[in-house]
């Protein structure tokens, strides 16, 4: 996928990620931010959950006197438009070592009414600090390399996503061939999805960006041979060191669909073999 360059004002420096989660402080009112949601994140009918937890993130990475996100919960109300948006942060503890803040996204209507598009409470830390000692029987996803996994620029024409792919410019997103039979028409029906994850104008992954990695790579819906939109309801989200530079290694599973809802479970790897952050979600099984 071919780089992009992004633009931040002056700072031909700054990535597009860092751009479109730019947040402004609101003059008269501590606690409060501006920022306008891009559409350029968008996947089939609404933004992309995890490109706005990064957004709300930033917002309370500036609000807290720790800088790295830690555990976050996300609940997600109301579909976000881009457009127009602001977050307003509380502060709900700031000890030695961790604060916890908590952050809600609004957006106006069409009538100008204030609507609650997601809330969110958050512990922050420094990752840096942390003790470097490390206890694991996981292990990163078998998968193959890089240059054999497969580019959105191999999708065929149709398949399950109708609607905006545009997130697809933002990222450089290589998916296992075998987790990506559903792209032609042969899900494996056992809702795993693997790939490699960088952003495709080369800027490197941060503590940040992983709030939108958790989330970046298509739904495991589409493994177990759904199609369509597949809404989350509740995301956590667990940063468990800074990413060394270079692709991410991103596995999603979901092993339990009930009720028309699904859980997708996600681990991330750094290019060291470092589990990076893990994540749980609730999302509502696609009803196309």
């Amino acid at each position: 996928m071919a780089q992009l360059q992004a633009l931040a004002g002056d700072d031909t420096s700054a990535s597009e990620f860092d751009r479109d989660t730019a947040v402004t402080p609101r003059p008269g009112e501590p606690g409060t931010y501006d920022l306008e949601l891009s559409a350029g994140w968008t996947i089939i009918a609404a933004i992309n959950g995890g490109y706005l937890l990064a957004a709300v993130g930033r917002a309370l990475r500036d609000a807290l006197p720790h800088p790295d996100p830690i555990t976050v919960t996300a609940h997600y109300l109301t579909a976000s438009q881009p457009g127009p948006a602001w977050i307003r942060t509380q502060t709900v503890r700031a000890g030695r070592t961790m604060s916890t803040g908590q952050a809600s996204l609004f957006q106006a209507d069409e009538e100008g009414r204030e609507v609650e598009r997601m809330r969110v409470i958050a512990g922050y830390g420094d990752l840096a600090a942390l003790p470097a000692q490390v206890h694991t029987s996981a292990a990163p996803p078998v998968m193959p390399p890089y240059e054999e996994c497969v580019s959105a620029d191999d999708a065929p024409e149709g398949g399950p996503v109708t609607g905006s792919t545009a997130i697809l410019q933002r990222l450089d997103l290589r998916l296992d061939p075998a987790t990506s039979g559903w792209a032609v028409g042969a899900p494996s029906g056992a809702g795993d999805m693997r790939g490699w994850l960088g952003l495709a104008d080369g800027r490197d992954h941060d503590a940040l960006s992983l709030l939108l990695a958790v989330d970046a790579l298509p739904p495991t819906a589409f493994d177990l041979g759904l199609k369509g939109w597949t809404p989350t309801l509740e995301l956590t989200v667990h940063v468990r060191g800074i990413p060394a530079p270079g692709p991410l290694r991103v596995s999603l599973t979901t092993r339990n669909l009930a009720g028309g809802l699904l859980e997708e479970d996600a681990r991330v790897w750094d290019s060291a073999d470092r589990l990076v952050a893990q994540s749980r979600q609730l999302a509502r099984a696609p009803r196309g």
